[in-house]
């Protein structure tokens, strides 16, 4: 008998404890029903999050102005847009930017390869892209492993009318002394950029 009331008293002291914790529980919800209205009164807080939420978008879709280095159009209603150019501490430079496909059709740049044959296992891509220092006189083409894969964008399946698609392309550094050069690849006409130093 006592075994029974022992475990008939150890049941109601759980069933009370959880009977409370539900009655917190509730009445820390009921607080945030008060949050709800706070809102309301400042509703001008709700469209200005909405706001920054859409910009976030387009600045996913398009390059805001003061981050285009260079923009060019040709190729049948392509443009080229170069978004940063930064020189890094391990003796190379980093070009990234996109491309918008205006043609008409779906695009592969084909002509972005490059001639060299070495070149032509890397596919539809920007392998054919070079620097050229004016200063120097010297021209940089695309790093490339020991495989002769380019360290650059591939463009596989090509773009889509209409589409946009980012690129990188890593080439050499050239002295210093350089600030500025001229990024081209396929037909496209030269894109004079500026270099930025790794921070």
């Amino acid at each position: 008998m006592n075994l029974r009331h022992t475990m008939t008293g150890r049941r109601t002291v759980t069933a009370v404890a959880i009977a409370t914790g539900l009655l917190l529980t509730v009445a820390g919800c009921g607080g945030g029903g008060d949050d709800d209205k706070s809102p309301e009164k400042g509703s001008s807080s709700t469209p200005s999050a909405k706001e920054d939420g859409s910009d976030d978008e387009q600045d996913a879709q398009a390059p805001t102005a003061g981050s285009v280095l260079a923009e060019v159009k040709g190729e049948n209603g392509l443009t080229l847009t170069v978004t940063s150019a930064q020189r890094d501490k391990g003796g190379f430079v980093t070009v990234e930017g996109t491309v918008v496909n205006n043609t008409g059709e779906a695009w592969v740049p084909a002509n972005w390869l490059g001639d060299e044959k070495e070149l032509a296992k890397n596919g539809a891509s920007i392998a054919g892209a070079n620097l050229v220092d004016q200063t120097g006189k010297k021209k940089y083409l695309v790093l490339r492993d020991t495989s002769g894969q380019c360290l650059c964008t591939q463009f596989t399946g090509g773009v889509d009318e209409g589409a946009t698609a980012q690129w990188y392309a890593q080439f050499p550094a050239p002295p210093e002394a350089t600030t500025s050069v001229d990024f081209q690849v396929g037909s496209m006409p030269p894109a004079t950029i500026e270099l930025s130093e790794d921070e």
